[in-house]
């Protein structure tokens, strides 16, 4: 891996971090070291990164502000590439708005909002970016991404740059193709229509307010944990078996949402993954029903 580091540094891609904590770079807080972390300036820089991650087959694997990941405490084996601040631009034209895959989700919603454009509103206090959300096929309040991406602009490893319209990327409930195909988001396409400016900010706060109100934001978190089995929903049924404030090592299952698991002191990433295991095992028990996770958990030796 040192020699991937150095060739990495002489690419000129950005920052190339050795061994960086990737407890820095995600909303949980929680995760040991990446082998290599770096932050491309740009697509071409991203290129050229991939390009010495292929060369030398190690594993990689890309995030963005780490808001659904659940990083073993062993860290991450390989190259993170960071798609953050270097990534984050956005361009107009038409209703239609190309943005960066580094872009802030919940910023750039604000910004459009705030022009009258409606399509964004569900994005009201999601954490995350535009690529992780194209990624994941965010959503709340009953819409998501696949009702406003147009495309998405994707690097694949062999350093083909691919646009994926709606279609092929083939949208479902919290996934797309993405999770499948070993691919890099850089950007996406949204198609947004022109709304009333005060409706479109007032649905914007509603859906912010609720969140703040309903939500554990005060603490480390990663937002929901898992995904509803409809047409139940996961916080209602770990509720009902009794499991808010179910707590081990320095996690808990949040007393005001019990969908959250919420970092209270200093937790690692195996305390988080014995409480998952438990709501599952509990769940199962009592109802029968087998709880997927919205989050991804990544262990340090997973082939990514």
């Amino acid at each position: 891996m040192e020699q991937v580091f150095r060739e990495l540094q002489d690419a000129d891609i950005g920052r190339v971090a050795w061994k960086e904590p990737m407890s820095k770079h995600t909303t949980w807080k929680i995760g040991g070291p990446a082998d290599v972390l770096i932050e491309p300036e740009g697509i071409k820089a991203l290129q050229r990164a991939m390009a010495v991650i292929t060369t030398w087959n190690v594993p990689w694997r890309a995030v963005g502000r780490g808001s659904n990941l659940l990083v073993d405490d062993a860290g991450i084996k390989g190259v993170v590439i960071k798609l953050g601040r270097n990534m984050e631009y956005m361009e107009e034209k038409d209703m239609q708005i190309r943005a960066g895959a580094g872009f802030s989700f919940i910023k750039l919603a604000t910004i459009l909002s705030k022009k009258g454009y409606s399509g964004l509103e569900f994005a009201g206090g999601i954490p995350g970016t535009v690529g992780g959300a194209v990624f994941m096929n965010a959503g709340a309040h009953g819409s998501d991404m696949s009702d406003i991406v147009v495309k998405a602009h994707v690097l694949y490893p062999d350093g083909s740059l691919v646009w994926l319209t709606n279609e092929e990327l083939q949208f479902s409930y919290r996934t797309s193709i993405l999770q499948k195909e070993r691919a890099v988001v850089c950007e996406a396409v949204l198609a947004l229509t022109e709304g009333n400016k005060d409706e479109v900010v007032e649905e914007m706060k509603k859906h912010k307010d609720y969140r703040r109100s309903t939500q554990p934001w005060n603490y480390p978190c990663a937002g929901s944990v898992f995904r509803n089995p409809l047409p139940d929903h996961a916080g209602a049924l770990i509720e009902q078996a009794g499991l808010k404030g179910y707590h081990h090592g320095g996690a808990g299952i949040s007393e005001q949402h019990a969908n959250f698991i919420v970092n209270v002191d200093q937790a690692k990433a195996s305390d988080v993954s014995a409480i998952i295991k438990h709501v599952q095992d509990t769940i199962y028990e009592l109802y029968g029903i087998t709880m997927q996770t919205e989050v991804e958990t990544v262990e340090r030796n997973a082939n990514l």
